[in-house]
């Protein structure tokens, strides 16, 4: 499989202007990404753009910092489906994850699950694991694994530091086929990506400009996974 169908298209940088927006939304689509993960500003846009392509929407939720708790995490899920959302990358309230308050992570990921699930839309939790020790992120995978999520994802891309062979050993062996992984942050050549998807990642969380680096070089080295 080509490596654009494992690409989930990063346009989330907050000082776009809608015009660049679309732009990178368009990038994405050309290079058959399998989806656009867009700021909730972005969805309808991004959902008028990807009508009769192959790419899918997502957008982030509770983006970077997961602090919003777990009344606005619910409503935000309803609202984000309802404008068309095909996935929901919720970030973890990782301050509580940290502190081992493992119920209050688990209750704001079955309410944006059950939201999500109810209209047909998967949810990736997001770790943020540069804040996470290895003990911490195991403990996330389970808890993620018990809410019903998707997948486990490591980053925002807007923390200290992304995905790290590290975080995602630590995820793929904990997750156990039980959940599917998602790397993200960090990844800026096909060696990166090549080395995750080794590991056992299903997805990988890129820059829209890092898009375009990861076909171009697999294109150069004609390999494809």
């Amino acid at each position: 499989m080509k490596i654009a169908r494992y690409i989930d298209h990063a346009v989330l940088k907050p000082a776009m202007t809608p015009d660049e927006v679309k732009m990178a939304i368009q990038l994405g689509i050309d290079h058959g990404v399998f989806s656009v993960c867009v700021q909730p500003r972005d969805i309808a846009p991004a959902v008028r753009m990807c009508e009769g392509t192959d790419t899918l929407v997502s957008c982030v939720l509770d983006f970077p910092h997961g602090c919003g708790g777990a009344v606005a995490k619910r409503e935000a899920a309803k609202a984000y489906c309802a404008l068309g959302a095909r996935e929901i990358d919720m970030v973890m309230n990782y301050g509580a994850a940290k502190g081992g308050s493992w119920d209050v992570v688990k209750e704001e990921i079955r309410g944006v699950v059950e939201e999500a699930h109810a209209r047909g839309a998967l949810v990736k939790v997001i770790f943020e694991t540069c804040e996470l020790n290895e003990q911490a992120i195991r403990a996330g995978v389970d808890a993620c694994v018990e809410a019903g999520a998707d997948f486990v994802k490591t980053s925002t891309g807007f923390a200290a530091a992304g995905a790290t062979v590290e975080a995602v050993s630590a995820m793929v062996s904990q997750a156990a086929g039980r959940i599917q992984v998602k790397a993200s942050g960090g990844i800026r050549n096909i060696g990166d990506a090549r080395r995750f998807l080794e590991m056992g990642v299903a997805r990988l969380g890129v820059g829209y400009s890092t898009t375009v680096v990861l076909v171009n070089e697999e294109g150069e080295s004609k390999e494809a996974y």
